[in-house]
């Protein structure tokens, strides 16, 4: 597997994740936005972001493009 397929299955997997804490209890925006430590919604959306970032780099170089 390559490390961008690698990436985008751990940013599928955090989807998943997401999702079905959202459909067993919701998630309260504070949470979401400003989580505490020891939340699981701790540091989620910058290292999903940085997730992101990587596969886009990532994109970029294969095609030999600049972002």
């Amino acid at each position: 597997m390559s490390e961008k397929q690698e990436l985008i299955r751990k940013m599928l997997q955090m989807q998943k994740d997401f999702i079905a804490q959202e459909q067993q209890g919701g998630i309260d925006p504070k949470d979401y936005f400003a989580p505490e430590g020891g939340h699981p919604l701790s540091g989620f959306r910058e290292s999903y972001a940085d997730l992101a970032t990587q596969v886009v780099d990532l994109a970029h170089e294969e095609k030999g493009s600049k972002r």
